[in-house]
């Protein structure tokens, strides 16, 4: 069982290359401890600069470091970064195409038990609708180091979402394919296409392995990059299929639910059904609490799979 969370996978591949690139920069707001940035700012004083918890003057300096010809890392709770950061999202990195990455940490309900407002569940909306911003939400951390070190070798905006908790591997050191902004088809079926992101791509892996004792056969497509989002594979994969279902740590509106039914409705019409967190403030609990009741995960999907079918 791995117990490397994401935001770890990323905080290695920073230290890896700040060795030898000394414009690598992380920043956080009072939040080393929770991104797992600690290693980092002991190792590289010079490389870490820390605004305490004020995620407006992080992003805005993190804006003003990359023009300076630096590549910054700015760390801060999801929940408070693609809220009280939103304008200096908008105007200070996106819209001044700065080499920023945005990492929010503890993203979905991760901290379950403090309710809504330190839930994330409308950030995948609101950044996908900034020009110019990138949105990801990598599945686990072999991923998460390949997404890092892609975001490394360009110069333009992005918002990282990960949990606060380990996710179980879903590919391998040795062999996690990789491609930027191209979703992985993790697995090939006929009946059923699942497309999940972040946390929710291992149950949706599982639920695939539970219906084929069933009898049904499920593609299941690891959408990391919401946007770009791959439209190329969903095409492919939704002509293939009877229907596709969507499973996604988010709210029902804008996120991957909503950009997966406006591709297949314009190119392939079926049947689109979407896992998600409800349009209400949801239950207090940890992540395991609340993905059980609201069957986020494998039963759950199995569940509305079989009912589609």
């Amino acid at each position: 069982m791995n117990k490397i969370p994401n935001r770890q996978a990323i905080c290695e591949v920073l230290m890896d290359r700040a060795k030898e690139d000394k414009n690598i920069v992380v920043l956080c707001s009072d939040s080393r401890g929770s991104a797992s940035m600690t290693p980092f700012a002991d190792a590289f004083p010079e490389q870490f600069v820390e605004t305490g918890i004020a995620e407006q003057n992080l992003v805005s300096i993190s804006a003003g470091l990359a023009k300076c010809g630096k590549k910054t890392f700015a760390c801060s709770p999801a929940c408070f970064l693609s809220t009280r950061s939103y304008e200096q999202a908008k105007i200070d990195v996106a819209y001044s195409n700065t080499n920023v990455t945005l990492i929010g940490i503890s993203g979905g309900v991760s901290y379950g038990a403090l309710g809504m407002s330190h839930h994330s569940a409308q950030d995948i909306a609101s950044m996908a609708a900034i020009p110019n911003m990138r949105v990801y939400l990598p599945s686990d951390r072999h991923q998460t180091k390949k997404l890092i070190e892609s975001l490394l070798l360009d110069e333009k905006p992005a918002y990282i979402r990960v949990g606060r908790n380990p996710v179980e591997d879903i590919y391998t050191q040795e062999n996690c394919p990789f491609e930027m902004d191209k979703a992985t088809v993790v697995r090939e079926g006929t009946d059923i296409a699942i497309i999940a992101c972040g946390e929710m791509v291992k149950p949706a892996l599982d639920a695939a392995e539970l219906l084929d004792e069933k009898g049904v056969s499920a593609s299941v497509i690891d959408m990391y990059c919401l946007k770009p989002l791959d439209k190329e594979t969903i095409i492919r994969v939704s002509s293939n299929v009877k229907a596709v279902v969507t499973v996604e740590e988010h709210a029902p509106f804008g996120g991957l639910g909503s950009m997966v039914s406006q591709v297949t409705g314009e190119h392939c019409p079926v049947k689109v059904i979407n896992l998600s967190l409800p349009d209400e403030p949801v239950i207090s609990g940890t992540s395991k609490e609340v993905f059980d009741y609201y069957g986020l995960n494998a039963q759950g999907i199995v569940k509305k799979v079989m009912e589609l079918i």
